[in-house]
């Protein structure tokens, strides 16, 4: 953890350092999220929100990196049958870290790269759940966006969770493998300064 940490300390200082071939901006938009794996049963999405900021570096030619720092709402509705169901709602603060390509002059891109979060609250139907939830949570993203100008772009991109939501303890990959995992789509719009 620490090696991601400071990896994106080294990238937000490389931006600073590199101002003339850094834009900075602001994102928000829709979550479609969803708890998947393990013995997560009845989960249906839960619709949220995002918003936050980026840096978008100019690395060569096409290619750019993109951290961004976002407050994210996630988590899952579950249906336990006869009329009842509840929900789990788990807000994190996610740092994505994003290998950003222009395929089509400055309008088309496809992005991809790991994300860190960290879990600010979690409740399961108003009830505080969050000792029994890991605090840090890992995954890796994948999406495309579209420059409708200069400044605004929209985008879609998946987060699929790699590592358990639960505070369970983990005794091989296999339970790894298994555990219950976020699972997070989002449809964005961003705004990127001059």
């Amino acid at each position: 953890m620490k090696k991601i940490i400071l990896s994106a300390i080294a990238i937000m200082a490389f931006a600073f350092t590199n101002a003339q071939s850094t834009r900075f901006g602001v994102k928000g938009g829709l979550n479609i999220s969803s708890i998947v794996g393990g013995d997560v049963r009845d989960a249906n999405a839960l619709v949220g929100f995002h918003i936050g900021g980026l840096a978008e570096i100019h690395v060569v030619e096409k290619f750019y990196i993109q951290p961004e720092l976002l407050f994210s709402t996630q988590g899952a509705k579950f249906d336990y049958g006869f009329g009842d169901d509840g929900d789990v709602k788990l807000n994190y603060i996610n740092i994505p870290v994003l290998a950003k390509y222009y395929i089509v002059d400055k309008k088309f891109s496809v992005e991809a790269g790991p994300q860190l979060g960290f879990l600010l609250s979690a409740k399961s139907d108003g009830y505080d759940i969050k000792d029994d939830t890991k605090s840090v949570d890992f995954g890796f993203n994948f999406g495309a966006g579209y420059s409708f100008t200069d400044n605004f772009s929209v985008g879609l991109r998946y987060t699929v969770g790699l590592s358990p939501i639960w505070d369970d303890n983990i005794d091989d990959s296999g339970d790894l493998y298994d555990s219950a995992k976020n699972g997070n789509f989002q449809i964005s719009a961003a705004y990127k300064f001059n």
